[in-house]
């Protein structure tokens, strides 16, 4: 089941069972899907957006409202905050689990070793591999400080 498929599905049982969070949640996360449709038209009739770039769409939602969690928790604003943190709960249910930051130093040493990987000039290289391998598994700019320090 693709991802598409799967949020249509949640979709519907969130709107049988009255999940008002959930299913606006969903219908948000389809909105931005359609949006990525839409500007990849120009590709072709059938060029959507696959699950890879879901993937990273459903990862900046989820730091946008993470962003938007501290500005409210700054500005006292506690209950903005935790209907954020919601709506984060939710998206994550559609991503990949994230690698802690042991296993992703370790994927990040891996992968240096895979591609032979000798300095700081193989950095963009490190890096591009590191998103195609683990898109949606971790956070890339601590990814990118960690991949300095091993290349360094």
């Amino acid at each position: 089941m693709s991802l598409r498929e799967k949020l249509t599905a949640d979709m519907k049982q969130a709107m049988k069972a009255g999940e008002k969070r959930r299913l606006s949640t969903i219908r948000l996360i389809q909105s931005a899907i359609k949006d990525k449709d839409i500007l990849n038209r120009t590709d072709g009739p059938d060029a959507g957006i696959n699950d890879a770039g879901i993937i990273e769409l459903l990862a900046k939602m989820v730091k946008q409202r993470q962003e938007s969690a501290a500005t409210y928790t700054q500005g006292g604003r506690p209950e903005l905050a935790a209907a954020e943190m919601e709506e984060i709960a939710i998206i994550a249910d559609y991503m990949p689990r994230q690698l802690s930051e042991d296993e992703a130093q370790a994927a990040i040493r891996q992968l240096i070793a895979e591609i032979g990987a000798a300095g700081m000039k193989d950095m963009g290289r490190t890096m591009a591999a590191l998103k195609d391998k683990y898109s949606g598994q971790m956070d890339f700019t601590k990814a990118s400080a960690w991949v300095k320090s091993a290349l360094g």
